[in-house]
């Protein structure tokens, strides 16, 4: 072996070098002698596998190899590119004849064991670690400790310290081998705000509307005090395309934001922006090309731009593909099966201020619907919703109708609302196409573990199970009940209210929401017991109580006409009534009373979405009507053996989206109850009662004497002394009621999990014990504000604060002082 030739290539601290020391001329070092590489062997690794680290570098034994030359410098680099190595370098172990043997020394970075903040509050620095993220384990590169700084800062600039600064320091940790602590200490600075925004170059607008345009980046300054004033970039650029937008849907098309400009003074900052807004464009000449299905005039009329109008990008937008407020021209067409529609606006004339636009317009052809794919339903069986589809295979396409199809999937209540998506394959080869329907299941079982304080009653627990999704036909087999049988859409619940002796209510509930599978044809019965007891004596001599046995069935059906958001449900129910020594019914304490009661209920429900509504209406009227007893001959004498009355209720309820996500939300309810004889009163039995929540003694007392509870916030709930007056001279609730609501919602959370939204609200109504005192104008009004909380597994959890207006008249009995400030519980129950 001759004499060992000691070439070493080093790379340190991210930069290569190269040098070259043997004993041979000067002028061998110049010409790159070739070798075969005979072996590689790596030296100062002690926590990475040499193999692995070999076989990094791309160098193979056999392979031929130059001294000096780029083979070495290239395994050099690739090594350095895994980010672990903090310095590498190759010497000659040996060479034999032409073979070559090279050692690679290596220098590994340590790896984090631990890290912690400093400067900050410990609840900023869990925040700060769920951001950055950093691996215990994870080997500590230079971009690693860049990436940290980097968030970190990010962090604290977007809540407005823009001078905020990090520094990382490596501490060894002794109780581990290699490995390193990360102090990371941050100081925040001060928070740098917004206090000015100004604007140049704007004829057309003021800077105050021009700032309203601006969603996130606003002034911090007296009165606006909750802006934040925070300045982000990011936020900014979208702030800047929401003005352009602006502009060019008032017909500045060729408006731009020539510069922006940020001054700092101190800890604020001014920020001056200069447009140039450019003429104002209308519309003038609008013609049409390539239609043949419907004539300009048509097209024209469902377009609706008229010559003169301001010329808006965005208005032309939505007339031609897709307007929510009415039709527009895609959907005349799509409507009708043409899916390979399509339209494009082109600009053939700009005169001055106004813009000539011809429509060019390939109808295509009419395709058909072939198949229909559905996913995500893990546990809902597939036929509950293909039977909600209102475009089948077969069929034409229909916009329209596919819109409509989303819509009843997502009022299923099995599935998150905000994620059923529909997906159109088209194939225009052959005509056709494919509708893929994605859902994402969510609980729809409740559970209803709770407590509530009734005014007969006191303390009242309630135990209630609600399955919403539940299959008659899969519990034969046992295999199904996890932990019940579900998927085909049938509604089981029970439900137990219980005060000791003191109150016991039953029930139980089963509907089919599709009887026979065919038609949407709804089949519900449910079954109720319940005993009230008054005071604490139950001795069966003196005791005073009324028990209710009631049973029910009923028959509904989607309508075609005046259109399928249209429902009508019939139901006959059947109650009996057993008094003894009650003392809260005038004129009637002991004895039976029997209730046979028709209802027919006509509804209409357009809603797009049931935790949280954007946009549609709820409508419904019924009527509940038992025999007329009083006009038959040898009627009984004891009018209150046979209940006898017809009542009448309307509820109403509109949605409106006010901007964004707020909603309007707009009520109107009205109900009457009369007999068919003038010369018998209306006995004790349906009777309506307003205040607070609309709960009372037994959840609602529905179960007792089918009395209707409706919720008048900001007044006493309806069995307390200090309740509007529809109790008087003994009677047991009004014979009419009216009551209109004004609600302002804006959700906090659209999550399947728990959707809460935060409302404020004004309303009015009255309940009036005759017909001689029913005045629709005389109102009780209150204003106030709440919150909901819709659980999958527990329903609806609220409260409201309201503030009542007038002040409710007093009984002689009834000296009490009006508390005009009242808060609100709601569980299980909107308030109507």
């Amino acid at each position: 072996m001759g004499r060992v030739a000691a070439v070493v290539f080093t790379l340190g601290l991210g930069f290569p070098l190269a040098g070259m020391a043997q004993t041979a001329p000067a002028a061998a070092a110049e010409e790159p002698k070739r070798y075969e590489l005979g072996g590689i062997t790596v030296s100062g690794a002690r926590y990475l596998d040499t193999n692995t680290l070999i076989g990094l570098t791309g160098l193979r034994i056999g392979d031929p190899i130059s001294i000096p030359g780029e083979e070495i410098g290239k395994a050099i680099r690739k090594l350095w590119d895994q980010g672990i190595l903090g310095d590498v370098s190759v010497s000659i172990s040996r060479t034999e004849g032409n073979r070559i043997f090279l050692d690679f020394n290596l220098k590994e970075r340590p790896r984090l064991s631990k890290f912690e903040f400093t400067g900050i509050s410990k609840g900023q620095a869990q925040d700060l670690e769920k951001k950055i993220k950093l691996i215990r384990g994870k080997v500590v590169t230079d971009a690693l400790l860049s990436n940290t700084r980097t968030q970190v800062r990010k962090f604290y600039t977007n809540k407005g310290f823009l001078d905020a600064k990090v520094n990382i320091t490596q501490l060894p940790d002794s109780s581990l081998s290699n490995s390193v602590v990360l102090k990371i200490n941050v100081d925040k600075g001060g928070k740098i705000r917004i206090k000015d925004i100004a604007f140049e170059g704007n004829e057309s607008y003021k800077d105050s509307k021009l700032k309203g345009k601006f969603k996130k980046t606003k002034e911090k300054k007296f009165p606006k005090i909750l802006n934040s004033g925070k300045f982000q970039r990011a936020e900014f650029e979208e702030d800047k395309k929401k003005l352009v937008e602006f502009y060019n849907a008032e017909g500045y098309r060729d408006a731009v934001i020539v510069s922006d400009t940020l001054v700092r003074n101190g800890d604020a900052l001014a920020l001056r922006i200069t447009v140039d807004e450019g003429p104002k464009y209308y519309f003038r000449n609008i013609s049409w090309a390539g239609n043949y299905l419907y004539d300009d005039k048509t097209l024209a009329s469902v377009l609706g731009i008229k010559e003169g109008s301001v010329y808006s990008k965005e208005t032309l937008d939505k007339r031609l593909n897709y307007n929510p407020t009415g039709q527009d021209i895609t959907s005349l067409y799509m409507n009708d099966g043409y899916l390979f529609f399509s339209i494009d606006p082109v600009e053939t004339k700009v005169d001055g201020d106004s813009i000539d636009i011809e429509m060019r317009i390939t109808e295509g052809v009419q395709a058909r619907v072939k198949d229909i794919n559905i996913a995500g339903n893990t546990k809902t069986s597939d036929h509950v919703l293909r039977r909600e589809l209102r475009t089948l295979p077969g069929d034409k396409f229909n916009r329209e109708l596919l819109i409509r199809s989303q819509r009843e999937i997502a009022t299923l209540g099995y599935f998150d609302p905000e994620k059923v998506g529909i997906n159109p394959v088209p194939n225009q080869a052959d005509g056709t196409v494919d509708i893929n329907y994605t859902v994402v299941e969510k609980p729809s079982d409740q559970i209803t573990l709770s407590g509530g304080w009734g005014g007969y009653a006191g303390f009242i627990g309630t135990v209630g199970l609600v399955f919403n999704n539940f299959s008659l036909r899969k519990a034969g087999d046992f295999r199904n009940w996890t932990p019940v049988p579900a998927g085909d859409g049938q509604r089981l619940a029970l439900n137990v209210q219980a005060n000791g002796l003191q109150y016991q209510a039953y029930s139980f509930s089963f509907t089919e929401p599709w009887l026979g599978g065919r038609k949407p044809n709804s089949l519900s019965f449910s079954l109720n017991k319940s005993i009230q007891r008054v005071g604490t004596s139950f001795d069966a001599s003196s005791e005073q109580s009324i028990k209710v046995n009631s049973a029910a069935i009923s028959l509904g059906r989607r309508l075609r006409w005046p259109d399928d958001y249209f429902t009508l449900s019939n139901s006959l129910s059947v109650s009996q009534y057993k008094l003894k020594n009650y003392p809260y019914f005038q004129g009637f304490s002991n004895g039976n009373a029997n209730n046979i009661t028709l209802n027919t209920t006509l509804s209409r429900n357009s809603i797009d979405n049931p935790t949280y509504t954007r946009r549609g209406s709820s409508l419904a009227m019924s009527v509940n009507l038992t025999p007329p007893y009083s006009v038959f001959s040898g009627s009984h004498p004891n009018v209150n053996e046979w209940v006898e009355f017809h009542k009448w209720m309307f509820d109403a309820s509109w949605f409106t989206p006010i901007v964004g996500k707020l909603v309007l939300n707009t009520r109107a309810h009205f109900g009457f109850i009369g007999t068919y004889n003038s010369s018998r009163s209306i006995g004790p039995f349906e009777r309506f009662k307003l205040g607070g929540s609309g709960l009372a003694a037994g959840g609602g007392g529905n179960f007792l004497v089918g009395t209707e509870y409706i919720g008048l916030r900001g007044y006493s709930d309806p069995n307390d002394p200090n309740a509007l007056p529809t109790a008087r001279s003994g009677a047991s609730g009004g014979v009419a009621y009216n009551k209109y609501v004004m609600e302002l919602r804006y959700p906090v959370s659209l999550n399947p999990a728990a959707t809460v939204y935060v409302l404020s609200f004004a309303e009015a109504g009255n309940a009036f014990n005759n017909y001689t005192d029913y005045n629709p104008y005389k109102l009780y009004r209150s204003v106030g504000f709440g919150a909901r909380v819709f659980m999958s597994a527990f329903g609806l959890l609220g409260f409201d604060y309201g503030r009542a207006f007038d002040t409710v008249p007093r009984t002689s009995s009834t000296q009490a002082t009006q508390d005009r400030n009242q808060f609100h519980f709601i569980i299980g129950q909107q308030i109507r």
